[in-house]
């Protein structure tokens, strides 16, 4: 039966030349054995996927003194994605320290894989198998350094095909206030193969989805801002003690009802540039406009009639700079 009447001719487009290639022809797969080590380490690690059922044992020669990879093979039980991958990750680690192995990603297996390095490898729900790749890189590392394989995992990892972490999803909307799953993608590329990660109903299910993040910081942000406006609601009534938006609709008030109209009779206006806090005195700065830009009084009088006036009003030290 030919290929295409396994898998459909539409989506077997979608699988790169190279991936094809590893698929019936894998360069790395087979075992090594123990009468094979000699003086090096054979470490064997077996990792399974329970969304797919598939499964890949890798093999690990490695020199005990230097912990260079001197030989990597596999075998691996599963689809023909699962192979392709399996093959490019064994080549990967070649020549590699186990530390250097470790930072070998499922994205790097996957771009590997690539006939050109703008396209994927691999349709968007085989992207799991390149995950399972890297998975039994992280088995096979902690079993030479004899440690607990989630150990070296240091961040709760959301979306497993781009390895992107709840803790940078949760920073990037935040920071760029995110509202939909397309714009995560675009930022963060998580949700953007299998799309299991997206919300419940997928590939594999998840403990934590990105529709519950978008919500979760959304909530948040609602939150702090509710707590930000009850914060300046309250103060203590003082113009010390108002936020610099509060000062500032404070100080207009006063112009518009007391300055401003004797201002406009005359054919002037002037208008808040800004309000600034040094050492205990609270700057207004104001520039003038109209007939007053050019009076005689506009720094010395008429500054001094607005400045007793605010320092009335707001009781507190100010000092109005025309700029």
């Amino acid at each position: 039966m030919a290929r295409d009447d396994l898998i459909g001719g539409a989506l077997w487009e979608e699988y790169s030349q190279e991936v094809q290639r590893r698929m019936d022809a894998p360069m790395h797969m087979g075992e090594i054995t123990e009468e094979e080590a000699g003086d090096n380490k054979l470490i064997i690690a077996d990792f399974g996927a329970e969304s797919c059922g598939d499964a890949v044992r890798l093999y690990w020669l490695i020199d005990p003194k230097s912990d260079v990879i001197k030989k990597s093979k596999f075998k691996s039980f599963g689809c023909g994605t699962a192979i392709a991958s399996s093959d490019m990750m064994a080549e990967l680690c070649m020549d590699k320290t186990v530390e250097e192995a470790l930072k070998i990603t499922n994205i790097d297996v996957e771009k590997a894989l690539r006939d050109n390095e703008d396209v994927p490898a691999v349709p968007g729900q085989k992207m799991h198998c390149s995950v399972m790749a890297y998975d039994v890189i992280k088995k096979a590392a902690s079993m030479y350094m004899g440690v607990d394989m989630e150990s070296l995992e240091s961040e709760f990892i959301i979306c497993e095909c781009a390895r992107v972490s709840q803790d940078t999803l949760k920073e990037v909307i935040k920071l760029n206030k995110l509202s939909t799953i397309e714009e995560i993608t675009d930022y963060t590329k998580a949700g953007g193969f299998c799309k299991s990660c997206i919300k419940p109903g997928g590939h594999e299910a998840k403990d934590v989805y990105l529709v519950d993040l978008l919500a979760e910081v959304a909530e948040a942000l609602e939150a702090e801002e509710k707590s930000r406006k009850i914060i300046e609601a309250k103060g203590d009534g003082t113009f010390d003690s108002m936020g610099l938006v509060q000062k500032i609709k404070a100080v207009e008030s006063i112009l518009e009802e007391y300055i401003r109209p004797t201002l406009k009779a005359d054919g002037g206006d002037v208008e808040l540039i800004d309000i600034k806090e040094t050492d205990g005195i609270f700057e207004v700065l104001i520039k003038y406009q109209g007939e007053c830009m050019s009076c005689s009084m506009n720094t010395t009088t008429t500054l001094a009639g607005i400045e007793d006036m605010l320092k009335f009003k707001l009781k507190a030290p100010i000092k109005v700079i025309v700029t």
